[in-house]
C-alpha cells in the first residue's frame, strides 16, 4: 500500500497536539525496535471528545505515522474525518474496550516485542530478578490467550481480569499498558519491555537471585523520589523525541 498524502484536518489545537505527540510516539517506538511490521497499536482519546480516540493507519509502518494520517474514530469504530486508511478491527476491538470503560485509560499501548512475547508465555510470568521487574511486581495484570482479539464479548474478560491495574501481559501475545497521559504509559512500557529484556537474559545464563518481597515494597515506595518535574515520563519521552527528531521530522506534518 503506497503511503497517501493526508492533508492536515480541520481540527482544534487540542487535537491537533494530540496528534502530534502520539504520532513522534510511534516514530518513538519505530526507533526503539518496538514495530512490528504493520501491526499492533498506540491509541489517544481525543481531548475535549470521551467517545473518540485516534489509532494508527492500517497498512502503515510505524515509521510512516505522522499528525496528519493518523485516523480517528468513535468508540464504535465509525471514522470521524476523511481518511483512506482502514483501521486493524484486532486494534480497534481491543483499544476501544479500554477507552470505553476507563476513565482514565487516556492512551493505551500493545506491542508485540520479543522480550513482551517471552515473559507472557512464561509459566509464572514476570518474575522479581530485576531492577525494572521490581517496579511492577503486584501491579501486573494477566489475562490468557483467546486468539486473535476481534470479538467484542472478550472486552468484558479484559476488563475483569485488568482490574485495578493499568498493565497486564496478554499471556503467549505481548504487552499491553495504559496510562493518565501518553508520556506516563511511554514510561510504564519502556520499563516493562526493560523488564522482560533482562529476565530473558538472566533465564539465559541459570537460576536467578529473587528480589525479597519487602525489599520490592520499599523499592516501589521509594520510586516517587526519582521523579522529575512535569509528571510521569514526560521528560524521558521528550528525550526520545529529540532523538527522532535528528533522524526525521515528518511525524510533525
Amino acid at each position: 500500500m503506497a503511503t497517501a498524502a493526508i492533508a492536515r484536518p480541520q481540527v482544534s489545537d487540542a487535537e491537533w497536539e494530540a496528534r502530534q505527540e502520539l504520532a513522534a510516539c510511534y516514530r518513538v517506538f519505530a526507533m526503539l525496535g518496538w514495530d512490528e511490521m504493520i501491526y499492533n497499536h498506540i491509541t489517544v482519546k481525543v481531548p475535549g471528545e470521551d467517545n473518540a480516540f485516534l489509532i494508527n493507519p492500517y497498512g502503515l509502518h510505524f515509521s510512516e505515522v505522522c499528525a496528519s494520517n493518523l485516523v480517528k474514530i468513535d468508540i464504535d469504530g465509525n471514522k470521524l474525518t476523511d481518511n483512506p486508511y482502514p483501521v486493524n478491527p484486532a486494534g480497534f476491538t481491543q483499544h476501544s474496550v479500554f477507552h470505553r470503560h476507563l476513565p482514565d485509560a487516556h492512551c493505551v499501548m500493545h506491542t508485540h516485542t520479543t522480550a513482551g512475547m517471552a515473559v507472557s508465555a512464561l509459566e509464572g510470568g514476570l518474575q522479581p530478578i530485576n531492577f525494572y521487574a521490581c517496579n511492577f511486581i503486584g501491579q501486573v495484570a494477566y489475562h490468557d490467550f483467546e486468539g486473535v482479539t476481534v470479538r467484542a464479548e472478550e472486552g468484558e474478560r479484559l476488563i475483569a481480569n485488568l482490574g485495578d491495574k493499568r498493565a497486564m501481559f496478554l499471556r503467549n501475545h505481548g504487552i499491553l499498558v495504559m496510562g493518565k497521559t501518553l508520556p506516563q504509559a511511554f514510561l510504564m512500557h519502556w520499563g516493562l519491555q526493560r523488564a522482560c529484556e533482562i529476565q530473558m537474559a538472566t533465564l539465559s545464563m541459570g537460576q536467578p537471585v529473587h528480589v525479597p518481597e519487602d525489599v520490592v515494597a520499599v523499592h516501589q515506595r521509594d520510586l516517587s523520589k526519582v521523579q522529575i518535574p512535569g509528571g510521569p515520563g514526560k521528560a524521558d519521552f521528550d528525550a526520545m523525541v529529540r532523538l527522532v527528531d535528528r533522524i526525521d521530522t515528518s511525524w510533525r506534518n
